[in-house]
């Protein structure tokens, strides 16, 4: 799979830590980083990622609403949901609002790089 260039969007220093090095260990790029949902809504065109993975829960704006915004600005974005446990239903919810995929929290690194080429798979050209 090709080098992607990934926003992330976590209200959490931490996970956006964690997850940074996840992904340059898969051989992608963070493009850009948001802690709130529209920080994510009003970087998304200038960062112009490959693909997003959103947190739901965060202040201001969730990631569902965050993903929908983005989604009705360029409705090809991939967002990638990443989420923890116990919160299918907005996972449900985030997938209705254009979400192409998710990945629970703890991240794992395998489960993480299956996500990631499915989406990519399907729906990068």
């Amino acid at each position: 799979m090709r080098a992607l260039r990934i926003m992330m969007v976590d209200d959490s220093g931490l996970t956006v830590k964690k997850m940074a090095k996840l992904l340059e260990e898969l051989g992608h790029e963070v493009a850009g980083t948001a802690t709130t949902g529209w920080e994510a809504v009003d970087a998304y065109a200038a960062v112009a990622p490959d693909m997003v993975t959103m947190d739901i829960t965060m202040p201001d704006m969730n990631g569902i609403e965050a993903t929908r915004l983005i989604m009705a600005a360029d409705p090809a974005a991939r967002i990638v949901i990443v989420t923890s446990h116990g919160q299918e239903q907005m996972v449900m919810d985030a997938i209705e609002a254009g979400a192409k995929g998710y990945v629970l929290k703890p991240v794992k690194k395998e489960k993480l790089a299956e996500t990631l080429e499915t989406v990519a798979a399907k729906y990068l050209p």
